[in-house]
């Protein structure tokens, strides 16, 4: 193997890592905006800017694992289809929680309840990417995907 290649396929696991550190950061500007934080003005049209932004990105990202890269990785390791499908059942819960926060966003509601929304998104995406790091990053440092980075992991 190439130290091209082997740069290629340990870039998935860093890859991964830059993806999510760009969601964590995404989910704190979007708190920042919702507490006025950072020179954002609280609960304005701009938190709309701020969420559907977050919202994207997030769904993005998951949706590019479940499309591109977790099929590459139960191909390549049949031994982690439960963890692959764990991983995709809490997709679906993300999902589902972001399109609560969208609703609220999209009908006002308070500071206070977009910010309950925030934090129930935070805990279960912090657990989920921490699980996710545990149990993938060694296969992605291995894993040959042809692909760009952006359709598997999403536009961040």
């Amino acid at each position: 193997m190439s130290e091209g290649e082997r740069t290629r396929l340990i870039a998935w696991s860093q890859e991964m890592r830059a993806v999510h550190g760009r969601l964590r950061d995404a989910l704190q500007v979007t708190r920042d905006a919702v507490h006025g934080g950072a020179g954002a003005e609280p609960a304005t049209r701009d938190l709309l800017l701020f969420c559907h932004g977050f919202c994207a990105a997030l769904a993005g990202h998951h949706e590019g694992e479940d499309h591109h890269l977790f099929p590459a990785i139960a191909a390549a390791h049949p031994e982690l289809r439960d963890t692959l499908r764990y991983l995709k059942q809490d997709h679906s819960m993300i999902a589902h929680l972001l399109s609560g926060l969208q609703a609220a966003v999209e009908r006002a509601a308070t500071p206070v309840e977009i910010d309950r929304h925030l934090e129930g998104i935070a805990a279960i995406m912090e657990s989920h990417f921490r699980y996710e790091e545990r149990q993938l990053l060694s296969v992605l440092d291995t894993l040959a995907l042809e692909a760009e980075p952006r359709e598997v992991l999403g536009p961040l």
